[in-house]
């Protein structure tokens, strides 16, 4: 190598330099001092690519996309749909470490998918369907749905709740059977879930729709915080604070005439 042998030779023109005995040449010694610096060459060459040689996708960069200035973490390969290499406090040390957390946030972002639809739905339509079967709307004075920060849980049937954890329990046990029993092929969240066959066929695809669903997810479980905290800290319903999100547009411009944030 070029950088070896320039160090190398200078390091024996230092040392010819520095001696009183004239320039005698030790050719075992220079071939010694040849072999260490071009080992310690290599090795600070290769520990550039150290993370990078053990990743399965070769394209990945040794540096976490999400914290480009933070190493890529060793179990985050690539493998899953939406690894950017965000693991800040190493809490994923193991591919079986980082398959039970994936699993959790694959559910976590289905429910909040679910949430995020059904809050503000639920603000639109709660009082006309409690009204149609003679029961008590639970939306509070404000038009809030009942949550921890906003209270009216109370209002809530126990019924609902059993029939709610008990669902949410039974899908849980499936989705532990299949994990166990799904092998080297097994995909966290997949509970073989597709009544409209339309999850392709093809590994692309479902690279593609694996993708969609889990940034839709981490997007959705932003936003069920945020209108938690939003109605909390503003004690208006999300869909009244923002109704041109939620509501016909024609009836939103005419609401906004109406009381004097728009002039004809």
């Amino acid at each position: 190598m070029k950088i070896s042998y320039s160090l190398s030779v200078t390091t024996f023109l230092l040392s010819s330099i520095s001696t009183t005995h004239g320039f005698t040449l030790n050719t075992n010694s220079l071939q010694s001092r040849h072999k260490v610096y071009a080992t310690e060459s290599d090795n600070a060459l290769s520990m550039e690519d150290t993370v990078t040689s053990q990743l399965p996708n070769k394209s990945l960069s040794a540096m976490s996309t999400a914290l480009p200035f933070l190493a890529r973490p060793a179990a985050l390969d690539g493998t899953l749909a939406g690894d950017v290499g965000f693991d800040p406090f190493g809490f994923a040390k193991t591919k079986e470490e980082l398959m039970s957390y994936r699993e959790a946030e694959i559910k976590h972002a289905r429910l909040a998918m679910l949430a995020a639809a059904g809050w503000p739905i639920s603000e639109l339509f709660d009082k006309q369907i409690a009204i149609a079967f003679g029961l008590q709307p639970a939306l509070d004075s404000a038009d809030r749905v009942p949550a921890l920060l906003n209270g009216g849980l109370d209002k809530i049937s126990p019924l609902y709740w059993g029939l709610v954890l008990g669902a949410a329990a039974a899908i849980d046990m499936y989705g532990f059977s299949k994990a166990r029993n799904g092998g080297e092929g097994y995909i966290p969240g997949d509970l073989g879930f597709d009544p409209l066959g339309v999850y392709p066929k093809d590994k692309e695809g479902q690279n593609r729709m694996q993708l969609a669903e889990i940034k839709n997810g981490r997007l959705a479980m932003i936003a069920i915080f945020a209108f938690a905290v939003q109605e909390f800290v503003t004690k208006m319903g999300v869909v009244d604070q923002t109704p041109i999100f939620f509501k016909p547009i024609g009836g939103v411009l005419k609401d906004y005439a109406n009381s004097g944030y728009i002039h004809g």
